[in-house]
């Protein structure tokens, strides 16, 4: 039961609508796709999917609409073994949605209305505090109300839970208290630079800001990189240290943020003393196992269809 869940994910859904289009359209043109497919995204409901296909135990808390969507999604995470104890329908909104385009080469553009996903706060935190502060790790994104997030990381914080921040999608003035509270600060090139004011384009750069992100008071900083891997740096030992990846072919890039997170969360919650930069090693190889794949969740692999070194 959800009482000891492992990896519990306080976060937001989206149902993605997808269109594949040999390039990004400019304002105000219409072009021609050639593939429309309608998927299950949002990057707290991702990253629990992703932990839970690895083999963790997890539950999810959010918000949906009471709209087909939000049926969907529910059975969605009943498919992938994710708890639903504390997934909440509401008819004052609809279920969030994500309008995706994705070109040739595997880059996207995306809109994003978080619908019900902005109804989440206190009282769903209430319902679900004995579920928070029994797991072993909790991750938080900012795809709901940022209060809502840094109240759970409280929450975890309080009762020694593992945090996991992804400061995503990223807002400039970022609460000082969001890196005091996170264990993991997890984020990317694009995120890192926004909370920064730094420019990350190589390992080097992204070494200098996770000291920078790392003075502000977290645990320790895994910026992620895409193709390059990603740097760990920990309070405990403050040399950044990058982490290289396997080259893949992309063919679709979205999610695999998302994959990093749980992949890493699962580790976390279960090879508790294995070194950070370890367990940030394997999670770039889960990860580059689902960029090889279109889809978001469709690409996020189960632990059969991984190698057994990475268990």
């Amino acid at each position: 039961m959800s009482e000891d869940v492992s990896v519990i994910v306080v976060g937001s859904c989206m149902t993605d609508l997808v269109s594949q289009a040999p390039r990004l359209p400019k304002a105000g043109e219409t072009i021609h796709g050639h593939k429309f497919f309608i998927g299950f995204g949002g990057k707290g409901a991702n990253q629990c999917v992703q932990a839970a296909r690895m083999g963790a135990k997890t539950a999810m808390v959010c918000k949906v609409g009471k709209d087909f969507f939000g049926d969907n999604y529910i059975q969605n995470f009943k498919n992938n073994a994710v708890s639903t104890d504390f997934v909440e329908q509401t008819e004052k909104a609809a279920t969030g949605a994500a309008s995706i385009i994705i070109n040739n080469t595997g880059e996207n553009a995306i809109v994003i209305v978080a619908g019900a996903n902005m109804l989440l706060g206190e009282e769903e935190l209430r319902r679900a505090q004995s579920a928070i502060t029994r797991a072993k790790v909790l991750i938080c994104q900012l795809e709901i109300k940022p209060d809502a997030s840094l109240q759970a990381l409280r929450m975890a914080k309080e009762h020694h839970v593992k945090t996991i921040f992804n400061p995503a999608p990223a807002i400039a003035d970022l609460q000082s208290d969001f890196y005091k509270a996170s264990d993991v600060f997890c984020c990317n090139e694009s995120e890192a630079e926004l909370l920064t004011g730094m420019a990350v384009t190589s390992v080097e750069e992204a070494s200098q800001v996770s000291l920078e992100l790392l003075r502000r008071g977290c645990g320790s900083v895994i910026v992620t990189l895409g193709p390059q891997g990603c740097v760990v740096c920990q309070s405990t030992n403050v040399v950044p240290k990058p982490v290289p990846t396997t080259l893949v072919t992309a063919v679709d890039t979205t999610g695999a943020g998302d994959s990093f997170i749980g992949a890493l969360a699962y580790y976390m919650a279960h090879y508790s003393t294995m070194p950070l930069e370890e367990m940030a090693r394997r999670a770039n190889l889960v990860a580059a196992v689902s960029v090889q794949t279109v889809g978001t969740q469709t690409s996020f692999p189960f632990r059969k269809d991984l190698p057994t070194e990475l268990f």
